[in-house]
């Protein structure tokens, strides 16, 4: 079966404990198709054990689950996949220890670096912020769906557009090129986290 790379990637943080568990475990009965999770500020073995939950919960529905940052994690409890941010190993240093079958996405925010990680051998790109947002500290100015379009223009892998999604904000995405969206406090941080993932999904869908 292939891998889903488009739609609703949702991110989970590897701190959020029982209670992120139980938000993953919402979205993927809510049929989310992929899982992020995040390496913020954990150690090693805390970052692995939680990992390996998501993909165990992830694996039985067929949910693609990546890990960010860290390929050595992901390849440790057997996910789908790494995401790789500008900071973190390169993307072709990432494919020689992962070897073809592990997902890699690299995260762009301009036309040629996405054509250079695709080159290298992304899978897929992150690509934003697509709109301002807190959740993350340090970063650049959003580039707008305009932005996103111009990355998805240039490359032949899916583009997911995050920063700032909500899901009135899914369709000019879509319209711009986008292939799907990520999300971290639209869903981990929502009072219902599996009805966040349907409206988001509708969004995604064309039916939101």
């Amino acid at each position: 079966m292939t891998p889903r790379l488009g739609g609703l990637h949702v991110l989970t943080d590897a701190r959020g404990g029982p209670r992120a568990l139980a938000a993953v475990g919402a979205a993927v009965a809510a049929g989310a198709p992929v899982v992020q999770v995040r390496v913020k500020d954990c150690t090693d073995r805390t970052l692995y054990d939680f990992a390996r939950q998501v993909v165990e919960i992830c694996a039985p529905a067929g949910v693609t689950c990546l890990v960010d940052d860290r390929v050595d994690v992901a390849l440790a409890v057997g996910a789908a996949g790494t995401h790789l941010g500008a900071a973190d190993l390169p993307v072709a240093a990432a494919r020689r220890l992962a070897g073809p079958g592990h997902l890699i996405g690299g995260t762009a925010r301009d036309a040629e670096q996405g054509r250079r990680l695709v080159a290298e051998g992304a899978d897929y790109l992150g690509v934003g912020p697509a709109y301002p947002t807190t959740t993350k500290s340090g970063l650049p100015d959003a580039i707008g769906p305009a932005g996103v379009g111009a990355v998805a223009a240039a490359v032949a892998v899916p583009v997911v557009a995050i920063g700032g999604i909500t899901v009135d904000r899914v369709p000019a995405l879509l319209a711009a090129g986008a292939a799907g969206v990520a999300v971290v406090g639209a869903v981990s941080a929502a009072a219902d986290p599996g009805a966040a993932t349907r409206a988001l999904l509708r969004a995604l869908e064309g039916s939101g």
